[in-house]
């Protein structure tokens, strides 16, 4: 999608600073954190949002680079919380699928 901020950041249109990169997953910082460590893990390939997903690949891809990353990170000694959100009521802020990867404090239970 072309005014998709997402879409921006996968082709290099909008410079970031990935923490991880392959041909369908782009990973970079979010500009708001939420914890220590937060990450945006995204497909390359727009998709509004996890309910819009209809290939498994995606899937594996997403949460395979996300485990990869939060290895690279080491963050599995003190744990992790990995985050999807999906439409308006469930938080989701950005029309393009994203996994929120967090990590480097507590994090409580009910999250919000």
């Amino acid at each position: 999608m072309s005014d998709c901020i997402f879409c921006k950041i996968a082709s290099g249109e909008i410079p970031s600073d990935f923490v991880y990169e392959d041909e369908n997953v782009a990973a970079f910082r979010d500009l708001n954190p939420q914890a220590p460590v937060h990450i945006l893990v995204i497909p390359k390939k727009h998709y509004a949002s996890s309910a819009a997903v209809d290939d498994s690949s995606v899937w594996s891809s997403l949460m395979n680079s996300a485990v990869k990353i939060a290895r690279d990170f080491g963050l599995e000694k003190n744990g992790y919380r990995m985050v999807i959100n999906t439409g308006e009521q469930g938080g989701q802020s950005v029309p393009h699928l994203h996994l929120h990867l967090l990590a480097g404090r507590n994090l409580g239970w009910p999250p919000g």
